[in-house]
């Protein structure tokens, strides 16, 4: 278990730092136009976008899919595709050729390594797939989604890390890991839904402190697990799109 510290505690020196945000992934284009759009207007702070067609690339090509990931290609938005690596339980064949379908499909930017293992011994095969994904594609993007902290090895072995996927009530009181301190704000994601509009700014105090140069905050909530709360866009956009980037004050 990696050392955590409090986030009152001086893990990062972050006074300034760029932040940007990271969407973990849309319902389809055509139940969700007015997100996808929004995504294409000019200077949105957007480090990356998931596209995720069917839980990964789906049977086929998917027009829709394809027209959404261009728009966003044109407009210098890096577009990641969404492989579940299902915390090490699925083979390296399987997100092989599910890799292979997006790069020939979508001509995409990367990978977002959802539901990525965390613990050193998964470090080796993870590490692999990984190898795998930057010689199919020499500049792509990675970011592996444990959502918590994982083994620090695994920074090594990514662009960037997900250590944070989960509700408000948590992450105000959350902790981080000290070896973290050891890397810049950019290697590592914060996804935080339930965020009322009152705390967006205790929010982004909080990813700054803790050492994140990517998020996605939402006020919507998963309805006791029954929903996807990054699914569609918060009811503050506006206000979080206009906020990030700012240098908050401790």
């Amino acid at each position: 278990m990696p050392h955590l510290t409090s986030r009152t505690g001086p893990a990062h020196a972050l006074a300034g730092a760029t932040m940007g945000l990271g969407v973990p992934g849309y319902a389809h284009p055509l139940l969700a136009p007015v997100e996808w759009a929004e995504l294409s207007r000019p200077d949105t702070p957007l480090h990356w976008v998931v596209l995720n067609v069917a839980n990964g690339p789906g049977a086929r090509p998917d027009p829709h899919c394809l027209e959404a990931a261009g728009r966003l290609g044109n407009a210098g938005v890096r577009v990641l595709g969404h492989l579940d690596l299902g915390h090490g339980a699925r083979t390296f064949g399987e997100l092989v050729s599910d890799a292979h379908r997006y790069l020939d499909w979508y001509r995409i930017d990367g990978f977002l390594l959802h539901r990525a293992p965390t613990e050193r011994s998964a470090l080796p095969e993870t590490r692999r797939i990984a190898e795998t994904l930057r010689a199919l594609l020499s500049d792509a993007h990675l970011v592996f989604g444990h959502g918590t902290h994982p083994y620090p090895g695994y920074a090594e072995a990514a662009d960037q890390l997900i250590t944070f996927s989960g509700p408000w009530a948590d992450y105000r009181w959350s902790q981080v890991a000290e070896w973290t301190a050891e890397y810049p704000p950019e290697r590592f994601c914060h996804l935080v839904h339930g965020v009322p509009g009152g705390h967006l700014e205790e929010a982004l105090r909080v990813a700054r402190w803790q050492g994140a140069g990517t998020i996605w905050f939402t006020d919507r909530t998963d309805r006791h697990g029954t929903v996807d709360p990054f699914g569609a866009l918060p009811g503050y956009w506006d206000n979080i799109v206009s906020r990030i980037g700012r240098s908050v004050s401790e």
